[in-house]
């Protein structure tokens, strides 16, 4: 079950990143973008470490506080639900 979970975590952080490199490339060429509840998804899939990274890397959605605050709140979501697993099973 570890394994599984690895590498899906490892697959979705690649994806994550791809995607938001993906729309800032589109972004800077005046092109259709990926939606932002896309791109919040792809983070609560499991893809938020990616999405920060990708996020300070491409200087991309830091300005919108919007996106930024569903963001955190996916981020902690997530810190909450380890936490749960961890005092439950761990």
């Amino acid at each position: 079950m570890l394994k599984a979970i690895a590498i899906w975590l490892v697959a979705i952080n690649l994806v994550t990143y791809l995607m938001y490199a993906w729309d800032k490339h589109r972004a800077k060429k005046g092109q259709r973008r990926i939606s932002e509840r896309e791109l919040l998804l792809w983070a609560l899939a499991g893809g938020s470490p990616a999405a920060f990274f990708a996020m300070r890397k491409f200087r991309h959605k830091t300005q919108k506080t919007a996106f930024r605050l569903q963001y955190w709140a996916i981020v902690l979501l997530q810190v909450g639900l380890i936490v749960w697993l961890i005092k439950r099973y761990g």
